[in-house]
């Protein structure tokens, strides 16, 4: 089944922990400057079967961003790894990989240290990661590097206050948990009017 692209659209893939929480909002709020549409497996209902609906997201995408900063062993019960992110990147390799002649689908991957993905996941050598250093600023930074000739591009300057916007409607609006669907659409519509403010 062929989906449609549309041209503006970038697939999430990025921890859901609290830890990341401001990584997240920077992701969102950086993506809506540049005029670009976040897109994350939240928006995917639960009752579908959601590997096929992941996919079916991630090659409808012309872009994805995988943030692997935050795999790590869990804290609790049988210390294993966090290995969503990983997966998923490896979905957005294996649809990239697939079109021979005609790229559609392009991946990036974000991580906080240089040099640690070699050691967690070398198979992706030859694939420069994208380093945030586990910070706010840092993730828009990638953004602009990620997307350098996008037309009337923001400036970091105006990310930034977009980000805080964000961050500030977040506090006084949302509940404890950002990381779930009704949420997550909040969150892009909010910067959207911001960015429109």
């Amino acid at each position: 089944m062929a989906v449609a692209k549309r041209p503006d659209e970038v697939f999430l893939n990025i921890p859901f922990a609290e830890s990341h929480e401001f990584l997240y909002l920077a992701l969102i709020s950086g993506l809506v400057a540049l005029r670009l549409k976040p897109r994350s497996v939240l928006e995917i209902p639960p009752q579908q079967y959601r590997l096929q609906r992941l996919y079916q997201l991630i090659v409808s995408c012309p872009y994805s961003i995988h943030d692997l900063s935050h795999v790590t062993l869990s804290n609790a019960g049988h210390r294993v790894p966090r290995f969503n992110m990983p997966f998923e990147l490896g979905i957005a390799v294996a649809i990239a990989l697939a079109q021979q002649r005609v790229k559609t689908h392009q991946f990036r991957i974000f991580e906080r240290e240089p040099h640690r993905l070699q050691q967690s996941l070398s198979d992706v050598l030859g694939h420069d990661p994208y380093i945030h250093r586990g910070c706010a600023q840092g993730v828009l930074e990638c953004l602009l590097d990620v997307f350098p000739d996008l037309p009337a591009a923001p400036d970091l300057s105006e990310m930034r206050r977009l980000c805080k916007d964000l961050r500030r409607f977040r506090r006084e609006r949302l509940g404890e948990n950002v990381f779930t669907p009704r949420a997550f659409s909040t969150l892009v519509v909010t910067a959207r009017k911001l960015i429109e403010a």
